[in-house]
């Protein structure tokens, strides 16, 4: 938890009110989590996608 305290503290919200550096940590923690469950979704359904780059070559190849 010590590490956690210190990289907070020197870090850019290390200035900032407990209730800003809250709300900064809940924010990231959030995007992280939902990163990481879509990740884990993309990876359990893989089979079902489908990935098409025809769009690229406008089907002349």
């Amino acid at each position: 938890m010590d590490v956690i305290n210190e990289i907070i503290s020197q870090s850019a919200i290390g200035a900032l009110s407990k209730w800003y550096k809250s709300a900064v940590l809940l924010v990231f923690s959030s995007i992280v989590v939902i990163l990481f469950t879509m990740l884990v979704v993309l990876i359990a359904n893989a089979s079902q996608f489908t990935v098409n780059f025809s769009y690229l070559f406008n089907g002349s190849i």
